[in-house]
């Protein structure tokens, strides 16, 4: 057939070859565009069957022209080799000697091309697969560092300050003690601490309290920029200084930064002068610990804290052996209460006229297991500062008054008993049921207790601990002033007050034992008239002579107590000791 007609039909086949090719694999073209291109196929194809000699690589270029075109699938080379095989030649009316033989070296050929463009592509796409995971580990490796330095330095910064937090310091304060080489170094820990800081969060705001953090971390930053400062929390700051030459190098920086917080600063409009308290440590790093150095440098900072502020303290071994017994001895208080440890003595309140034991006050003492007997000076401000003074208290009064319930008297009137009540125990809102309920259980009458109370507590403007007083009064309890004429009293307020006796403080005692002392003497005597005056009763502390008795029963005081009289001791003896003949004073 001629030129002409085989230009006419390839269009045809083209069409029956994109019909059985479409569907076999992903066609990224129009279904006209496809037959373009098969149509195109189809003439080289027709130019291969009839090229003389036979061209083996017009097939392959079909083959691979195919993978290029995305008919890259095992069913769709099946699909083309069975088109091809049966519609080629009859479609395009090719006339060719030995088809058949040419015709099987051309679909061998378009499959060589077509497997080989299709390892190609293969090969291809699995190397763009490999660099693409290359590159997306690449990524992935640099956003992961990137993510964990961001981690790390939000895991070890302070979110609002921006230096170093507790975390970073406590890393570098271990490397300058435990790295190597630095076994004979020396380190030193400022731990500073803003004065009154409190009081700017309450007054000005919590915002105002954070801008000042901020600008006292960066002063202290461009002070001490060489060592590391790091904020813990709060207003608590604390600074590194390694390899010292000695305490002086730490010394020097504890200045440096309590000079760089002093600064006015303008804060969010107002102007503000801070003061800091810093706890210096410097010691070598032998025989030391991060926790060692912390724990001291805190304990530290608490004493200049102490002290006033506005200042930096110096780590002192011996006083920190003493605070740490204190503290010991303060723990130890509730379980040597179980343990029944603490016990009473008493001393007498000794009437001036007749010389009768008119009361005794309780004192008491514990007896500890390791320390042996324990006077109240070294426990009981330990009570009081930790609180656990009400219970104790709680237990000498009880005990006391069940004591006292036993003392006989000369015709039935056997002396009061005196109790101290701490500041802690007079404001219990409970107070008035508790000695109400002791009194009930000792069977103890009310008017043979006395509590005493210090002279501060009842100049108080708090009005419940008065009303307390009164109702005990009323029950016919025994109220005394402590220590009378040490404090700030309102003379005035002893009209008003529910008090029965006035104790004057020894210290006004104590002047009647040197020659000349008559302005101690007058100074009593005026106290003495002015009880006298409200029809209250006067025992003079610290009584130590017969001399200071005979001249304290001059002056018309009422009673006296102290070592004249009978040291502390147990009830019994004072009980049992026959009253000394008194002169009546003139």
């Amino acid at each position: 057939m001629g030129d002409d007609a085989t230009r006419c039909r390839p269009g045809a086949f083209a069409r029956a070859w994109a019909k059985a090719v479409s569907g076999t694999s992903y066609l990224p073209m129009a279904q006209a565009q496809l037959e373009e291109m098969l149509q195109r196929l189809t003439e080289r194809l027709a130019q291969a069957l009839r090229a003389e000699p036979f061209d083996l690589r017009i097939g392959q270029q079909v083959g691979a022209e195919l993978v290029q075109a995305h008919i890259a699938s095992a069913e769709g080379l099946g699909r083309t080799v069975e088109v091809i095989q049966l519609r080629l030649v009859r479609d395009l009316d090719l006339v060719v000697d030995d088809v058949e033989d040419r015709m099987a070296r051309l679909l061998a050929t378009v499959a060589t091309g077509y497997a080989r463009a299709l390892r190609d592509r293969t090969l291809d796409e699995q190397e763009s697969i490999r660099r693409a995971a290359m590159m997306a580990r690449a990524q992935a490796e640099r956003a992961l560092r990137d993510s964990e330095a961001r981690f790390r330095h939000q895991a070890t910064h302070d979110p609002l300050t921006g230096l170093p937090n507790r975390t970073l310091f406590t890393e570098r304060l271990t490397d300058a003690i435990t790295a190597p080489g630095r076994g004979a170094d020396r380190v030193g820990v400022c731990f500073l601490d803003l004065d009154r800081f409190k009081v700017v969060n309450d007054s000005l705001g919590h915002q105002v309290g954070d801008s000042l953090l901020v600008t006292v971390a960066q002063r202290l930053h461009r002070a001490l920029g060489e060592h590391l400062v790091a904020r813990l929390g709060g207003d608590e700051f604390v600074i590194l200084v390694e390899r010292t030459a000695g305490t002086d190098d730490a010394v020097k920086v504890a200045e440096a930064a309590l000079a760089a917080v002093r600064e006015p600063a303008l804060v969010d409009g107002h102007e503000l002068t801070v003061s800091a308290s810093i706890g210096i440590v410097e010691r070598p790093v032998a025989g030391t610990s991060p926790m060692d150095l912390m724990r001291a440098a805190d304990s530290t900072l608490h004493w200049a804290k102490a002290a006033g502020g506005a200042r930096w303290s110096l780590f002192d071994a011996d006083r920190n052996r003493r605070e740490l017994a204190r503290y010991a001895l303060s723990a130890a208080i509730p379980a040597a209460l179980d343990r029944g440890e603490f016990y009473l003595d008493y001393q007498p309140l000794t009437s001036l006229r007749d010389g009768r034991v008119l009361g005794m006050e309780a004192l008491v003492r514990w007896r500890h297991p390791e320390l042996g007997v324990l006077r109240p000076d070294s426990f009981i401000p330990l009570a009081e500062e930790t609180g656990l003074i009400v219970r104790l208290g709680s237990w000498v009064l009880a005990e006391a008054c069940r004591e006292a319930g036993t003392w006989p008297g000369p015709d039935g009137d056997a002396p009061f008993v005196s109790v101290n009540l701490a500041v802690r125990q007079l404001h219990r809102t409970d107070l008035v049921t508790e000695v109400r309920g002791v009194l009930g259980r000792t069977g103890l009458p009310p008017h043979r207790l006395q509590l005493e109370i210090t002279e501060s507590t009842m100049m108080s403007t708090v009005v419940e601990p008065v009303r307390a007083l009164r109702v005990l009064g009323d029950l016919g309890v025994r109220v005394a002033i402590d220590d009378f004429g040490t404090g700030y009293c309102n003379l005035a307020y002893l009209r008003d007050l529910p008090v029965d006796e006035l104790k004057v403080a020894g210290e006004f005692v104590t002047g009647l034992r040197a020659p000349g002392s008559g302005t101690d003497e007058r100074i009593l005597a005026s106290l003495v008239s002015l009880a006298h005056a409200l029809d209250l009763t006067v025992t003079a502390e610290g009584v130590e002579t017969a001399d200071q008795a005979d001249r304290l029963r001059a002056i018309g005081c009422d009673a006296g107590q102290g070592w004249h009289f009978g040291r502390p001791g147990p009830a019994a003896p004072h009980l049992g000791r026959v009253p000394a003949h008194v002169d009546a004073a003139p």
